[in-house]
Order: C-alpha cells, then structure tokens, then sequence
C-alpha cells in the first residue's frame, strides 16, 4: 500500500527536531511553492524555464527543492520567464 504524503509529513513532523527545522525552512519551502505554482501555471518544463532565464534545468530544480534562498533577480527573472511578477510582503508573525 501506497503511503500519503500527508502521512509521511505529520510522522515526520512528530520526531523531536523535525518540527523546528521545517519551520525555520518555511520561507524557502514557500518561495520553491510560488516558483513550482508560477512555472506549472505558465505550462513550463524546469527546462523551458531554465531556458527563458539564460540557466541551466539543475539550477531550476535546485531553487524549487527549497533548500536554499533565491536573491530577488532571480526571482525577477522567473516573474519575467513565466508571466509573473514577484511580490512581497511583510506579515505580523
């Protein structure tokens, strides 16, 4: 049988540890969201993406794995490759 993801994640999330480090990574995992969101609405391959931003598929898949921050001209140029603009807000915490 198949497991959830949904599973997986609240196991996951239950070991001691896990949940502070996701949490510490919510702005990468939300920025590698927008960016997925922003390429699959566009109808783009990571590719076709890479392509339109003059960079390589591997760079693409490393910056939708949220392992690490993006600068905001590249996040310019996914706007730019895929008919969005990057917006950003500052919210309470």
């Amino acid at each position: 049988m198949a497991k959830k993801l949904k599973d997986v994640k609240a196991r996951l999330l239950a070991k001691p540890g896990v949940l502070a480090a996701y949490n510490d990574m919510a702005a990468e995992y939300d920025i590698a969201r927008a960016v997925i969101q922003a390429r699959v609405h566009a109808g783009l391959s990571q590719q076709e993406l890479a392509d339109r931003m003059g960079t390589t598929q591997p760079n693409i898949a490393r910056l939708e794995s949220g392992r690490s921050l993006p600068s905001v001209r590249t996040l310019q140029k996914v706007g730019e490759a895929t008919g969005t603009r990057a917006r950003f807000v500052l919210e309470p915490a």
